[in-house]
């Protein structure tokens, strides 16, 4: 088990761990993790893990989407911070996701991928995708090759 604490970052609520743990035809397997949430989320498909995560996101109230009228009163922050995040690394890749930006309708921040030592922004969750897909099948290519 690996515990990450993204205490040095200032992110600690913003940072969502992503585990992969299948990948096949296109079917996204895995969970994610955040301080917002006990114990973590499963997900069976990319819809699911979309659908999974824009409701992580309304709950921490951050960052706002673009559409609702922003307040001042808001969720007090925890004097502590929040607690360290224990996950299990996926099966076959993990992820820090960071969604900075909730406009257009859309997602706007940056992934890292832990196992390949590389973080890349993205402009939308299409985007967000085709990154994970391209890190997810990149070892299979060179295989094939």
């Amino acid at each position: 088990m690996v515990v990450y604490d993204d205490r040095s970052m200032g992110n600690e609520n913003r940072t969502i761990t992503v585990c992969i743990d299948s990948y096949n035809d296109g079917i996204l397997k895995g969970r994610f993790y955040n301080p917002c949430i006990q114990g973590g989320k499963t997900f069976k498909s990319l819809s699911q893990f979309f659908l999974e995560m824009e409701q992580l996101l309304d709950k921490m109230e951050f960052p706002k989407p673009f559409t609702i009228t922003r307040t001042f009163v808001g969720n007090p922050e925890q004097e502590n911070g929040p607690p360290e995040v224990e996950f299990w690394p996926g099966s076959i890749a993990t992820f820090k996701v960071r969604v900075l930006f909730r406009q257009n309708a859309s997602w706007q921040g940056s992934v890292a991928w832990l196992d390949g030592k590389q973080e890349q922004g993205f402009r939308s969750a299409l985007e967000l995708f085709m990154l994970l897909d391209n890190a997810l099948t990149s070892g299979q290519e060179s295989c094939a090759s």
